[in-house]
């Protein structure tokens, strides 16, 4: 059976059990919290991934002469297992998933070669500031304190998901839901903020703030869910999804968008401001849009839901603190 054969399968499986809604699928040796004897769910996670790939466009014509003339697209991606939008294959050395066959197709269409590095999340951003890194392209959500310092070229929507034990019977629908409650989040993100926002909205209403705890590693977090350490995390809905599907142990209480309040957030390739390059990003993503291939991509990964029509530049964003 082809890989995109047995993708296709497995999602469509997961999807009717109510479990999948925006998100891929894999086998318990990319979850190390997934239960013993857990079964692959079918979605091919080996080195040979056969990925989509493109063709030059007339993108590449707006790229700026000196990286046309490098010939390669320099790209940041997060280092920690996120999946389905990064982790690693099961020879625990080849990066696969949603935003690497993304960053993949974009390089493609501008006549380039992509060079990836994997480094933690603060450093990619370090590295886009030290112009290191010509794009991130690693699940980065436009901020309007973020566009100050980067241009962004959207790709996706952006939402997110609080994930509990199975069976914690409550649901997340505001800050009220989560006053005195122990949540766990990543440091740095839109998640952050928005936890932090609607903890300090919970003091300011007389209710207690939320215990906030930190992991980088969402393998630590599956612990801490696991064993009841924490109440709930907040994170990436493809990332909760996957895991909930994967591991059976888990279950999603409440989503709401990357950008809080009534704005979509979006997900963007990122670049250093003034790069030069945003425009060749955007160009590059509406055409892989519009020839098919990115919807591909998403469908392999389960992302179909978020989906956009087009890439937009430096969009409004997650707005700035107000405190």
């Amino acid at each position: 059976m082809s890989i995109r054969r047995s993708t296709t399968l497995a999602l469509a499986a997961l999807t009717a059990t109510g479990l999948l809604t925006a998100c891929g699928a894999t086998g318990s040796a990319a979850d190390p919290a997934a239960p013993e004897g857990h079964k692959d769910g079918g979605v091919n996670i080996g080195p040979d991934q056969d990925r989509i790939r493109g063709e030059k466009a007339a993108a590449a014509d707006l790229v700026p002469e000196a990286v046309r003339k490098r010939g390669t697209l320099r790209i940041g991606a997060s280092a920690d297992a996120s999946p389905p939008l990064g982790f690693y294959a099961t020879d625990d050395r080849t990066r696969i998933g949603s935003e690497i066959d993304i960053a993949t197709l974009v390089a493609d269409t501008l006549g380039l070669e992509p060079r990836f590095e994997e480094v933690s999340w603060e450093n990619l951003f370090v590295g886009l500031d030290s112009s290191k890194f010509d794009a991130v392209l690693s699940n980065v959500t436009v901020t309007e304190e973020r566009k100050e310092k980067y241009d962004f070229a959207t790709y996706r929507l952006d939402n997110i998901a609080f994930e509990a034990k199975k069976g914690s019977g409550w649901k997340v629908k505001g800050p009220a839901d989560v006053a005195g409650k122990k949540i766990s989040v990543s440091s740095g993100t839109n998640q952050e903020k928005i936890l932090v926002d609607w903890s300090e909205e919970n003091v300011r209403a007389g209710r207690e703030p939320v215990d906030i705890t930190y992991f980088q590693k969402e393998t630590d977090y599956y612990l801490a869910l696991r064993s009841g350490r924490v109440d709930a995390h907040l994170g990436p809905s493809p990332n909760a999804a996957y895991h909930v599907a994967t591991a059976g142990q888990s279950e999603i209480i409440g989503q709401l968008s990357g950008a809080g309040g009534d704005l979509q957030g979006k997900i963007a390739a990122t670049t250093k401001k003034d790069s030069g390059l945003v425009k060749a990003y955007a160009a590059a993503i509406d055409h892989i849009i519009r020839n098919g291939s990115y919807g591909e991509v998403l469908k392999r990964w389960g992302l179909s839901g978020e989906a956009v029509k087009r890439s937009e530049i430096n969009p409004p964003g997650l707005p700035r603190p107000t405190g």
